[in-house]
């Protein structure tokens, strides 16, 4: 994926020139990891551009900064308009948003909060995260020997920069091992989540799908693939998944804002069912992109249109 650099960037309050969006080199964030952020999607669809579930990503970067103390000084109306105000500033119909908050130039050492909190957001162009191709044919995992965080030790619930080293570990292994993601165990050892996406397992025509407690980020398009799901009539059971259950299961499909709706083709090597993608989640595809895409009805007003 390469940048567009001839774009603007909304930073802190003002739109400047891409290549203008810069920070000092001793912010707290370079040597800490100390930052909050979001990933969120803008559809093209028949009534224009549409921002998938925009209040609540921008709610979550509000609550990731308060987990960590830090006050992003901006309310979730502000940072929607200035969201709004860079795709069209941008003149883009689809685009991924990356809104980030961090603690800036200010004096170093662990301690963060005489830092200035600084707020960016910025907007590209980005296809299937895991390929084209993945959506229908699905993807080849590998259960990473990295696990997620346990509670005590960093809080799950945080979008946080710094927790993401710890995917790029499963990220890069996974990588390196042939696969094309890595499924995280949680510190029981029971399945929590991809590097960045959520999962879901299907056995004998029921989901499964870990609950919050199992280390994971409680991710937006999960609760909607949830809420259709239940619109389908198809029974979700948020429970603790063994790793072997990953191996006999029907189907495997992973969700996210860069994934979306992914199946999973392999596990360790082991077929997952027949190999390719599997009906329950080729009909959870087809409502999420119908909704996504403007083709059926938003019932639950999770669109957000520019114009």
């Amino acid at each position: 994926m390469a940048f567009d650099e001839s774009g603007k960037i909304w930073f802190n309050g003002k739109i400047v020139d891409w290549k203008d969006a810069n920070l000092h080199v001793l912010s707290h964030v370079v040597h800490y990891g100390s930052s909050v952020f979001e990933g969120i999607r803008c559809y093209s669809t028949k009534n224009g551009p549409a921002i998938f579930r925009l209040r609540e990503h921008v709610q979550r970067l509000i609550n990731s900064g308060k987990i960590y103390r830090m006050d992003i000084p901006y309310s979730v109306e502000e940072i929607c308009q200035a969201i709004i105000d860079t795709i069209k500033i941008n003149d883009l119909k689809q685009c991924y948003i990356r809104p980030v908050a961090f603690r800036g130039y200010g004096e170093l050492g662990v301690y963060p909060l005489n830092c200035p909190v600084e707020t960016v957001i910025a907007v590209w162009p980005w296809g299937k995260y895991l390929g084209e191709e993945a959506i229908e044919k699905g993807v080849d995992v590998g259960v990473s020997s990295w696990r997620r965080m346990a509670p005590d030790t960093m809080p799950n619930m945080a979008k946080a920069g710094s927790n993401y080293m710890n995917s790029q570990l499963a990220k890069m292994e996974s990588i390196t091992n042939g696969y094309d993601e890595g499924i995280m165990l949680d510190y029981h050892g029971m399945v929590s989540e991809g590097s960045g996406e959520n999962i879901f397992v299907v056995l004998d025509g029921v989901i499964y799908t870990p609950p919050i407690s199992s280390s994971l980020l409680s991710g937006l398009t999960r609760d909607s693939v949830i809420t259709l799901a239940g619109d389908m009539d198809l029974e979700v059971r948020q429970e603790q998944i063994p790793r072997e259950m990953l191996y006999i299961s029907d189907e495997v499909f992973l969700t996210g804002t860069a994934a979306e709706v992914t199946p999973v083709r392999s596990v360790d090597k082991i077929l997952v069912g027949e190999g390719f993608r599997g009906k329950i989640t080729k009909d959870i595809q087809e409502a999420f992109f119908e909704v996504v895409n403007g083709t059926n009805e938003d019932k639950y007003n999770w669109l957000t249109f520019i114009d």
